[in-house]
């Protein structure tokens, strides 16, 4: 980027431009990966929606490379671009909260902590991640699942509307009444159509819920999973709990003798009667006698961030996904081979539910394009050393390519790798992506928002 542009950029906007040689540049451009190691020519912290505008024009005008930043959670790094402009939303994290109409609207750069610290003051919630520190606006636009998703549905499904800019510099509100094409794409589609600078939620009540840790040795994965695919589909809808296998960290709630132990496990939330967590989870010993179980009530905003500390920013990071609708026999021998050989202590398996009220929502009614899929896989190498970052990508590929075969052939947009392929993009989308590639052409003919896994727009 040529000087002269740069001034103009820091005169026209109100948020802070940083370019390389700033004191604050290296900070500005560290992601939650680790691995990403990538330089833009400025880092625009955008302050409100009519900088977010104005950093579209200049990159547009001037012919740059474009990417979007809201949490910075973007496992193979999209959030950044090599000498070209990312647009940092980080600065605009205000929610604001209507308990009479049970709605909030978050700010295009809030995190899931902000949505869940304002909503829980009212006894409120929308179905988000697990992770608290992950962007509202990125987990949205790709689907979003987590806790609250058997009851309440995904992320996408709860978005009333979203304020977007467009690539052509315009500002539109998108929702079931304005721009309905946008607002379908949006629900699913990923960055490709704009950037949301705010998005409204519809919220449910919920309060303290029910958490919970279930635990056996990893030689057991194969009974636990087995017992896991047949109990989770037809649980009430109220139980939550996703299947893992991954290494048991120092410190609570976990005993000493267990820090450190290969296992298989259950991640609870129970969002039913408090007085009946205990005998909700009692089922859990069918699959045969954990080696650690753990109940207690706990504010839902709590169990968000359970996992916050566990892996910070600034970790190596390789993760891929895949979605399943059943788990056949030998997957079971797969995912306790990879299980076994877990190569560091943060690496990990998930399979995430993501049936319940996800599955009353019409397969055509959102770009989400697996409302047929029980559970959302990500298969994640985790480690805080450089040096093991071959090993953890490794263990990732290998473990996802293996199970691939038993799996629906696409991914969760938001837990695909880099680089795999364009091919991969539309087995994600299925039968929608033609339809997504039209409104692409409308909405931004000229893929200038390409830095994401990218819907090519349709050619005339």
């Amino acid at each position: 980027m040529d000087s002269a542009t740069l001034d103009e950029m820091r005169t026209t906007l109100r948020g802070p431009v940083i370019a390389p040689g700033d004191t604050e540049y290296d900070q500005a451009r560290t992601i939650y990966n680790a691995m990403i190691d990538k330089r833009p020519a400025a880092i625009v912290r955008c302050a409100d929606a009519a900088d977010v505008r104005a950093a579209v024009g200049f990159a547009r005008d001037q012919g740059l490379e474009l990417a979007v930043r809201g949490g910075g959670h973007s496992g193979p790094g999209l959030c950044l671009v090599d000498d070209g402009v990312t647009i940092d939303l980080s600065p605009m994290r205000g929610v604001r909260v209507d308990p009479a109409t049970r709605t909030a609207r978050a700010d295009g750069g809030s995190r899931l902590g902000d949505l869940d610290h304002a909503t829980h003051a009212f006894g409120l919630a929308t179905p988000t991640g697990i992770i608290s520190m992950t962007g509202v606006g990125g987990l949205t636009l790709g689907g979003g699942h987590g806790y609250l998703t058997r009851r309440y549905g995904l992320t996408a499904d709860n978005l009333i509307a979203a304020d977007v800019v467009l690539a052509d510099g315009g500002f539109v509100t998108a929702s079931a009444e304005e721009h309905p094409d946008l607002f379908w794409a949006l629900r699913g589609g990923g960055g490709n159509f704009g950037i949301a600078t705010s998005l409204t939620f519809r919220l449910h009540p919920v309060d303290t819920v029910g958490a919970g840790v279930t635990v056996w040795p990893v030689d057991h994965t194969r009974e636990v999973l087995a017992w896991y695919r047949e109990y989770l589909p037809q649980a009430p809808e109220e139980v939550y709990g996703f299947f893992t296998v991954f290494v048991i960290p120092p410190g609570p709630p976990f005993p000493e003798e267990l820090h450190g132990h290969k296992v298989c496990g259950i991640v609870w939330c129970h969002t039913g009667d408090p007085g009946r967590l205990d005998e909700t989870l009692s089922v859990v010993h069918e699959a045969g006698r954990p080696a650690f179980h753990f109940t207690a009530p706990m504010p839902y905003v709590a169990l968000q961030g359970m996992f916050d500390e566990l892996i910070p920013t600034g970790y190596q990071w390789y993760w891929r996904g895949d979605f399943f609708d059943h788990i056949p026999d030998a997957a079971l021998d797969i995912h306790l081979k990879y299980g076994e050989n877990n190569p560091t202590q943060l690496s990990l398996m998930h399979l995430y539910p993501v049936d319940g009220a996800a599955h009353r929502v019409g397969p055509d009614d959102t770009a989400w394009s697996y409302r047929d899929a029980v559970w959302s896989g990500v298969f994640a190498g985790v480690d805080p050393d450089p040096a093991n970052a071959e090993t953890i990508r490794q263990w990732c590929v290998d473990y996802q390519e293996e199970l691939h075969p038993y799996s629906m052939g696409g991914s969760y947009v938001n837990f695909m790798g880099s680089g795999e392929g364009q091919e991969r993009v539309r087995a994600t989308y299925r039968d929608h992506y033609d339809r997504l590639a039209r409104i692409k052409r409308t909405y931004d003919p000229d893929n200038l928002f390409h830095a994401n896994q990218n819907i090519e727009p349709a050619r005339r």
